[in-house]
């Protein structure tokens, strides 16, 4: 399995109707894979529109990959598309594959630049951390390590409201089950957008 978060970029006041008319485009013309869901983003840089897909194989991304790139009318109306960009992972081998449906009504994108060579304990910390975090774990949707480039992961969370992340994260860390040990120590860099599901998100 391998997922490929896509990030496209509208002028502000074009994001509704733009993302409405690329869901309809990738529905028609998708040539495998599975789409995931669409998000709108509401913290970070704004007009932006995340698009998580899954893929049985490399291979399949790659024509995916070519579909957009070589296809004339892109996106249902790329003329005004302002950027579009495609990060494929794997998932963390011991969670659950996504699968659509609702996990909640606020997603947060984070995301960790890690050292050189941190991959392998940053998961062992992940493994040992999502055990011990029981039911909190739930709100997990996937993580996933970068596939190319620097070394990266990317969570999902989902939660009813903001609210509820508060509190999650902070039971999480007064039970001492987060943050993941040996997590801290391979983070050279942390970003986090907060993501709302568009209407016709297949995750929502």
């Amino acid at each position: 399995m391998f997922y490929e978060l896509n990030t496209l970029s509208w002028p502000l006041l074009l994001v509704g109707d733009a993302a409405r008319r690329a869901a309809d485009w990738f529905g028609q013309t998708f040539i495998c894979g599975e789409i995931l869901g669409w998000w709108r983003t509401e913290s970070g840089p704004l007009g932006r529109v995340l698009l998580l897909r899954s893929f049985e194989t490399a291979e399949c991304i790659a024509a995916a990959r070519e579909w957009v790139l070589l296809n004339k009318e892109p996106l249902g109306g790329g003329d005004v598309i302002t950027g579009f960009e495609m990060a494929s992972y794997s998932p963390f081998l011991f969670l659950p594959a996504v699968r659509p449906g609702h996990r909640g009504a606020v997603y947060e994108f984070r995301t960790y630049r890690l050292k050189l060579g941190g991959r392998p304990p940053a998961l062992a910390g992940w493994r040992d951390a999502v055990v011990k975090a029981g039911e909190d774990a739930e709100h997990l949707v996937t993580n996933m390590y970068k596939r190319d480039g620097a070394p990266r992961i990317t969570h999902i969370w989902a939660f009813e409201s903001l609210e509820q992340r508060g509190r999650q994260r902070a039971s999480a860390y007064d039970a001492g089950v987060w943050p993941p040990v040996f997590g801290p120590d391979q983070i050279l860099e942390a970003t986090s957008m907060i993501g709302l599901p568009e209407a016709f998100s297949q995750l929502h």
